[in-house]
Parts: C-alpha cells; sequence; structure tokens
C-alpha cells in the first residue's frame, strides 16, 4: 500500500502532466494493484523475465484491448442506450458518431477505430452539398476528434473505391496537418484508382498519413468487414481482439544452446505455447469473470459480436534471433542483408504461424478458434530489441532490397505487420514513383506499406504518428496527445528519426562509374 501511495503521488504530482492523463494513469495504476489471473509456474516465470509480455494492459482484463464497433449498423439502427435516433443528414451523422466514440473502449481508453469513414458518410453527403462546404464540416469534424481523442492509436480507414468524402478528408488533412486521427487507405488495384493513391502519397508529404494497405491480402484474411486500426492492427469489424501478448524472440534465442533447426522443434513451440497460455488466461478473465459481453451495451445493442473476436500473439525482436543464431551457423550474416540469415527469418516466422494456427484459443471465433499472428511494432520500454520483424533501425538496404526482404513475412501476419520506410525530399518532386512503389510491393506480397518524408515534422514510431515538434521539453512541459509520451521514450530507445534514408528519384539502382 505504501507503494501504490507513492505511485499515485508521484502521478498526482508530476510535471507535465494535464487533469485527464493523472486521471487515466491512477485507473491504470489501481489495475495494477489487482490480482493477476492464474498462470502456471513455467509462464509466471517467462512473463516476469519478459520473455513473453502483455503489453502491460492490466493486471485484471475488464474491456478488450481492441474494440471494432459496427457503425454502418449504429447509423442505420440508432441507439437506445445513447437515446439516439439514426441520423438524417450529414450533421446528424457527424453529431451521432462523435457521441459514440466517447463510449467505445480499447487498452488506450479512447477508441482504436472510427469506422470507415468515407464509407459511413457518403450516403449522407447530399449532392447539393459543394465540395467548399463539405470540407468545412469535415474540418470542424477533424478538430474534434483531435481534441476529444487525443490519441494517436485513434484510426480511421478510407478506400478502396473513390469518393467525395474520401477526397474531402485528404484535403482537410493537408490544411489540418493534426495527429489525429490515424489513418489506413485501402487500395485494390481493380477499384482504387491512381489518382486517390496519388492524392494520398501527397497528403503523407504534409501529414505523415496514411498508411496504404493491401485491400484483396486483407480481405483474403478477413472478408470484407475488416478494418486496419491503431497502428496497423488488422481485425474484423464488429469484433477486434480481446488482448496482445507477444514473445520476444531475442530472449527466447538466449536461451536457445543449439541451432536453428533445435530451435524450430523445441525452445520456439516450448514460448509460443506459453505466449498463448497467457493469452488464455487473459482471455477467460475478460469473458467469463469480467464479463464484458454480457454488460456492454455495444454486445446488447449487436454493434460487437463475440464470434468476430481473436486474440493477438506478438513477435518481436527477429532481427537480434536470427542474428544470434547465425553467429553459431554462419558468422557475420545479418538478417536484411545476408540470405541465409534471411531465410532463416522465414523459416522462423513460417513455424510461429503453423504453432499459432495449431493452438486452440477460448472466444476467438473470429480466427476459427485461433489466436491471429501479429507482428508487433514495439513499445517504449524494449531495450536492445528491434519491432516485430523489421530490420534495425540504421541497417535497412536500399528501398528495393528492403521490400523483397520483409515481403515474404506479411502473408503470414493476419492481425497486421509494418516495414517503416524514410524517404528523402526527392519523393516530392516525383510522387507518382511512390505510387509505383507502393503498387510494386503490394504485387510482391506486402500487406502494409508506410512510409514518411525525412523533413517532415511528422514521424511514424511504431506505427502511430507524433510530430516532432511535440516531443521538446515534454517532460517538464508536458503534451496534450497522450500517445507523445510513449514516442518520446520509443525515440530516446530507438533513435527513430535515424531510419535509413531513401531516395526514389534514380533511373539507376546505383549511378555508374564517373557520374
Amino acid at each position: 500500500m505504501t507503494q501504490l501511495q507513492h505511485d499515485a503521488q508521484q502521478i498526482i504530482a508530476g510535471p507535465g502532466l494535464g487533469y485527464d492523463q493523472r486521471l487515466r494513469r491512477l485507473a491504470a495504476l489501481a489495475l495494477s494493484a489487482m490480482p493477476y489471473p492464474a498462470l502456471s509456474p513455467a509462464c509466471a516465470e517467462a512473463l516476469e523475465k519478459r520473455v513473453v509480455c502483455d503489453m502491460y494492459e492490466g493486471n485484471t482484463p475488464f474491456t478488450p484491448r481492441y474494440v471494432l464497433p459496427d457503425y454502418a449498423k449504429a447509423l442505420r439502427q440508432g441507439s437506445r442506450h445513447l437515446e439516439l435516433a439514426p441520423p438524417e443528414d450529414l450533421d446528424d451523422a457527424l453529431s451521432f458518431l462523435t457521441i459514440l466514440y466517447g463510449h467505445v473502449p480499447s487498452v488506450t481508453t479512447y477508441p482504436v477505430y472510427l469506422g470507415d469513414l468515407d464509407a459511413l458518410l457518403t450516403p449522407y453527403i447530399a449532392d447539393d452539398i459543394s465540395d467548399d462546404e463539405l470540407d468545412r464540416k469535415l474540418r470542424r469534424f477533424w478538430v474534434q476528434l483531435d481534441r476529444l481523442l487525443p490519441d494517436a492509436f485513434v484510426h480511421t480507414n478510407l478506400g478502396p473505391a473513390d469518393s467525395r468524402a474520401a477526397r474531402s478528408i485528404l484535403r482537410v488533412e493537408r490544411s489540418l496537418r493534426q495527429v489525429v486521427p490515424n489513418i489506413s487507405l485501402k487500395v485494390d488495384p481493380d477499384v482504387t484508382p491512381d489518382d486517390l493513391v496519388l492524392d494520398a502519397v501527397t497528403t503523407v508529404f504534409e501529414t505523415g498519413k496514411p498508411h496504404f494497405v493491401n485491400h484483396p491480402m486483407m480481405v483474403g484474411d478477413h472478408g470484407e468487414a475488416y478494418a486496419a486500426v491503431s497502428c496497423y492492427n488488422s481485425l474484423k469489424v464488429g469484433g477486434g481482439a480481446h488482448t496482445l501478448t507477444r514473445l520476444n524472440l531475442k530472449e527466447a534465442v538466449l536461451r536457445h544452446d543449439g541451432g536453428l533447426d533445435d530451435f524450430l522443434t523445441t525452445t520456439l513451440p516450448h514460448y509460443i505455447e506459453l505466449t498463448c497460455e497467457l493469452a488464455e488466461a487473459r482471455i477467460r478473465s475478460l469473458v467469463e469473470d469480467q464479463r464484458f459481453f454480457e454488460q456492454s451495451f455495444l454486445a446488447q445493442e449487436g454493434l460487437v459480436d463475440i464470434d468476430r473476436f481473436s486474440a493477438m500473439i506478438g513477435l518481436f525482436g527477429l532481427a537480434e534471433a536470427v542474428d544470434h543464431l547465425m553467429e553459431r551457423e554462419a558468422p557475420g550474416a545479418r538478417y536484411g542483408h545476408d540470405e541465409q540469415a534471411n531465410q532463416a527469418a522465414y523459416r522462423i516466422t513460417q513455424r510461429c504461424a503453423e504453432l499459432v494456427a495449431s493452438r486452440p484459443l477460448p472466444y476467438c471465433e473470429g480466427g476459427a478458434g485461433h489466436g491471429y499472428l501479429h507482428s508487433q511494432g514495439g513499445i517504449d520500454l524494449d531495450e536492445g530489441v528491434t519491432a516485430g520483424t523489421r530490420i534495425p533501425v540504421g541497417e535497412e538496404p536500399s528501398m528495393r532490397e528492403h521490400i523483397t526482404v520483409c515481403a515474404p513475412h506479411h502473408r503470414l501476419f493476419a492481425a497486421g505487420i509494418s516495414d517503416i520506410f524514410h524517404v528523402d525530399e526527392t519523393a516530392v518532386r516525383n510522387p507518382q514513383a511512390m505510387v509505383d512503389i507502393i503498387k510494386g510491393a503490394f504485387a510482391v506480397g506486402m500487406r502494409d506499406f508506410t512510409f514518411n518524408l525525412d523533413s517532415n515534422d511528422f514521424i511514424r514510431i511504431t506505427g502511430y504518428l507524433v510530430r516532432k515538434s511535440d516531443l521538446v521539453d515534454i517532460d517538464e512541459a508536458g503534451a496534450r496527445h497522450s500517445s507523445d509520451y510513449l514516442a518520446a521514450g520509443s525515440e530516446r530507445t530507438f533513435h527513430l528519426t535515424e531510419r535509413a534514408v531513401k531516395r526514389v528519384m534514380a533511373h539507376e539502382l546505383a549511378p555508374r562509374p564517373g557520374r
């Protein structure tokens, strides 16, 4: 109790925190004082050593990590709980959604999914609403989102079809240059026009948004009703993820004495099982003990359905795991640069996918009774370990090599995977080149393509977005966006502004001698 009081006092009196931030941190502190769901001794030890990790979601889960309401259904039927009638025009729809967002839970306490807003709003955009009027309405709505939901994990989707709403949202994004919401554009080569992708690319130059999502690949895994949420986590609409547990592959390898073959048959299955055991304990606590789905109005009104939920089984530290194994089998071979190391990485992720797909989890019908494999983007507390399946920051190869090394992993990670490409100012002079790169990346199997401009104030962290200027003096001055505190820690740990910068204007892979 003395320690709890001390920690609470640090939050209450800490510099740079606003009222709302203090309130949410105090709630998280209270949750940390609750008992943990029962675990086997092996799982408890692995969690204590952080070989497996619960993402610090709280000892007693009382809400799913990610909740993706069916907002289209809500707009059609209204909400009894919120006493909201179905909207009749665009103003009604924007007000309806703003109110509903305030009641959608997640691990961040803010909604991680705002719906596919272009599709949701299109039925309410009458022909007599001019583009200027539409922009004004959506601009006011966009400002409200950033001020009411100050967290960069708040996410919306656009596409794959073109629409007035999508174009207006991109225009508003370029004019406001604000952090919230994060955005993904669904890209389907048979549906999405190149000039919409080009419009989105020019928006990235201004705001670092959107991500680009391989729509056909996502539909193959989740069906048409899916969304990319939070950073780049792909889940079913009307469902979500109960929890995210993850395995530190680096730490698993450090506890292994043999080579790659033995790691795949003995050590890796052991730790995947512990990761899944941790997920199962948290899922049962949420569903059976806290009874979220019995008590939430979202479930009672059919806006979420437990049968569309699953769990996310994350991996991180692949780069370090492979490099440690190569020290024993092929000294000097490095992930991202040498074929033997890259092939070892593919064998590891393939084996993880097989193990996760063969391990049943309760209340995970959204994943056909199993968890979804996820390339976890890291957190600010990770030290000496690379996010997900990424190549370490600063060691990334050229654009084409980077894409071809990473792409083979993407098909395995239904719950999301991302590689972030840092490009220089040359891209601004040739935006069509970025369109071609994105389409090419999808053609060779990438699920998600994310890039940001080296010179921009906006910077990608694990997948969420912050402004570099907002991180200055954050320890003393604080920040309005809660995600900025995580970003500051990640920048100190990972030096994310030092990602290798790609040029995209050259006609050749390398200049000829003498030029």
